[in-house]
């Protein structure tokens, strides 16, 4: 079970100080019923509404993009873009975080989610979850090079 007010805010599309306002103006309905607070508890797939329309209040987000060259994998940094710069404000308020990482200077699929046991369970050496990598390099490629990316 989850605050009614910290549920509405993950799913992105309001602060959790505007969705105590939206339960206090009377504006949300959970299963159909007035809430008595923001402070309410609601159950995982129990129907949430704000002004009648229906609230996708899923737990996890996971979005996959295509990191361009000159973009950090990372949530914040002071001098350089990050993946998360490239999201539409409504997604980075969701806690994302990337998964794994690429070089500043690499372009490629990054999977972005806030599901921390997921991450772990793709990235830990424990795992043992293959990844696989395309290069392209100017001249020629020498066993000594394949051998140092193996």
């Amino acid at each position: 079970m989850e605050r009614l007010d910290k549920l509405l805010a993950a799913t992105g599309r309001w602060s959790r100080k505007e969705a105590k306002a939206l339960v206090k103006a009377g504006r949300v309905r959970v299963a159909g019923v007035l809430p008595q607070g923001p402070e309410d508890k609601v159950t995982p797939g129990t129907p949430v509404t704000v002004d009648g329309r229906l609230v996708e209040t899923e737990t996890f987000t996971y979005l996959m993009l295509h990191k361009p060259a000159g973009v950090v994998s990372a949530t914040e940094d002071s001098r350089d873009k990050t993946v998360l710069d490239l999201l539409p404000p409504d997604l980075r308020r969701r806690g994302l975080f990337p998964v794994g990482r690429l070089d500043k200077d690499t372009e490629g699929l990054l999977l972005l989610t806030n599901d921390g046991e997921l991450a772990q369970r793709l990235t830990h050496p424990s795992c043992e979850v293959d990844k696989v990598y395309l290069a392209e390099v100017d001249g020629d490629v020498d066993a000594a090079d394949v051998e140092a990316f193996g």
